[in-house]
């Protein structure tokens, strides 16, 4: 019998949010916007968007790197952090909730740190503030110094350095600074980090079954902060020799993460990665320091040792260094009112917390939700056996996908899928407005974007946008069963089409890059190849499926250039083929099936 790693939790699916609440109860200085579950904000109590004179910076990303992102909000650091669920990029509409409960008019500056979910649903979420009329900034964190260049679209990773990047843009906020001063402070600041990691075991994600990826006498080198494999697998070493190896790496001359020379002044972090003790950490940070004045010839004006940025409970820890000088000195050593920033907090803590509202968008109000019929037409019947057989084998496939992914990602994307797979049944059987195909393509992204999370939530949510907007553009009024039949699936075909084009936009995704794309692109084309060549409808759907599995399939063969897969080695990828892909071609192929057999069902 295997059984879940044993942790200090209720259901794991609540983890966040019980976190936020005993975060808030601890420190006066922090609230939370009431939107649970879905929205998960943590902001300065003292601040509201009404009388915020200041620019706001806004940080966040997956749960499970406590204290970050949430233990740097207070004045002085981040004016709001955005919480997603572990190891998720937090949805678009989480984001907008926070830029739009904090920014006043002198803007906010968006701080990401460089994951493909993260940049896209703060790209998005950015986009649609600024169409609301709010001043947005971005600075993107990728100090990872452990992977050789280049590592294709994705670059390199964010980690803890990024903690560095929230304290300068955060004084430099405070001190009053413009909106394009602070995003100026921070995206040098994020120029002059490093970051490598080391651990000695994996991280363990709440209810799951604990990995023996590395066992007893092995370490890993430069591995996420995700659990996703690093850069080597060697056997475990005396602190000293992990550290020189660090130092070298981030310091390599050949490389030139960072433009640091001898005779610099720098600043060191030491941050635990959630499971080692803090002796062993001030016996890293002991060793680190003469190494960088005498091997290196730098002077080390600040060092910071502690947990900064974690990975639940992976026993293992990461060395940053930033180039620094009287500027970054200072912004480092203004104050601050961050709780987990290594500073005392004070203040009185009130009897009771009430919950701020969620503010209502700038954006014109949307027409009341949609329901679903009293009575399916025919096209309505088809459009609910597809989703019922898309999702339903979604389902089936939690447990392979976790599998795959826990091989060549973090190991989540069975289970994110799922979530995403259930909450369109349930919202299937009161909201759907099955009737009208593109209004049901647009609450299935909304079922996606508050359910899954993370990459490929926004991805998908991104996919149904697209296929709403082609679908719109599209619609009879009325139509008789075998045209409705052609109908659906030519302008299913330039939904699909349209759909592919903006996940590559904002995700820079294409053909061979080992992604979702994989399958629906070869899908795509052999549906609109058959479509136009005047094939049967149905019959061109079932090939394109089939188009759809090959191409997933082919993933095994494929180098990742895009996501966490893109830092996994190719020995590694060879043994899997691309989870997302497999998703996608599972539900494509489906719904196919299932198109099929009603039109059959009807002829």
């Amino acid at each position: 019998m295997v059984y879940a790693a044993k942790k200090f939790i209720n259901d794991p699916s609540d983890v966040v949010t019980e976190f936020i609440e005993g975060l808030v109860e601890t420190y006066p200085g922090l609230q939370y916007l009431d939107g649970f579950p879905e929205v998960k904000v943590v902001l300065r109590a003292d601040v509201s968007a009404e009388k915020y004179d200041k620019v706001a910076v806004i940080s966040g990303g997956g749960s499970g790197h406590e204290p970050a992102h949430a233990g740097y909000v207070g004045e002085g650091m981040l004016t709001a952090a955005i919480c997603g669920d572990v190891f998720a990029s937090p949805p678009v509409d989480s984001i907008l909730a926070g830029i739009r409960a904090v920014t006043g008019p002198q803007g906010c500056l968006l701080i990401v740190k460089n994951y493909t979910g993260d940049r896209l649903n703060f790209g998005l979420a950015a986009e649609q503030a600024k169409s609301e009329g709010y001043k947005v900034e971005t600075v993107i964190v990728g100090e990872d110094s452990a992977l050789p260049p280049p590592r294709g679209i994705a670059g390199r990773r964010g980690l803890a350095g990024t903690v560095l990047v929230h304290k300068v843009a955060g004084a430099a906020a405070a001190a009053g600074l413009s909106l394009e001063k602070v995003a100026a402070e921070a995206k040098c600041a994020s120029e002059m980090v490093g970051t490598m990691g080391v651990a000695l075991s994996v991280c363990t994600l709440p209810g799951q079954v604990t990995s023996d990826r590395l066992g007893q006498e092995k370490m890993e080198l430069g591995l996420g902060i995700h659990g996703e494999p690093g850069a080597a697998v060697v056997d475990v070493q005396p602190v000293d020799v992990v550290v020189s190896h660090v130092l070298q790496q981030i310091l390599s001359p050949e490389t030139n993460y960072v433009p640091i020379t001898r005779g610099n002044r720098v600043v060191l972090m030491v941050n635990g990665l959630g499971g080692t003790p803090l002796m062993e950490l001030m016996i890293a940070a002991g060793k680190a320091v003469p190494k960088l004045q005498l091997e290196f010839g730098l002077a080390v004006d600040r060092v910071y040792t502690g947990l900064f940025m974690t990975s639940l409970d992976m026993a293992g820890f990461s060395i940053s260094i930033m180039k620094a000088d009287q500027s970054i000195l200072d912004r480092l050593d203004a104050p601050t009112k961050a709780p987990n920033w290594p500073v005392g907090t004070d203040g009185n803590r009130p009897p009771a917390k009430i919950p701020v509202p969620i503010p209502p968008s700038r954006s014109a109000k949307s027409a009341e939700s949609q329901a679903r019929p009293k009575e399916l037409s025919q096209q309505g019947r088809v459009l609910e056996a597809a989703i019922q057989a898309a999702a339903t084998v979604i389902i089936s496939l939690k447990d392979s996908l976790n599998e795959w992914d826990g091989k060549v990602g973090d190991g989540d994307c069975g289970s994110t899928m799922h979530r995403g797979a259930t909450a369109i049944l349930e919202d299937m059987r009161h909201y759907y407005p099955l009737n009208d195909a593109a209004e049901t393509v647009n609450e299935i992204g909304a079922s996606i974007s508050r359910a899954m999370g993370g990459t490929s939530g926004i991805i998908y949510n991104l996919l149904c946008k697209a296929a709403y907007a082609e679908l719109k553009a599209n619609t009879e009024s009325e139509v008789t069963a075998k045209y409705c039949e052609i109908m659906l699936l030519e302008c299913g075909s330039k939904a699909l089409k349209s759909s592919i084009a903006s996940v590559s936009k904002y995700g820079g995704a294409t053909a061979g890059y080992r992604t979702m794309l994989d399958a629906l692109i070869p899908a795509a084309q052999v549906l609109e190849e058959k479509l136009s060549a005047g094939e049967d409808p149905i019959c061109a759907f079932i090939l394109s499926a089939e188009a759809a599995t090959k191409g997933a399939e082919s993933t095994i063969q494929m180098q990742a250039q895009a996501g966490r897969s893109s830092y996994v080695s190719a020995e590694m990828l060879a043994t899997v083929p691309d989870p997302g892909a497999m998703a996608a071609a599972g539900w494509y192929s489906a719904a196919a099936r299932a198109v099929k057999e009603q039109y059959q069902g009807s002829s």
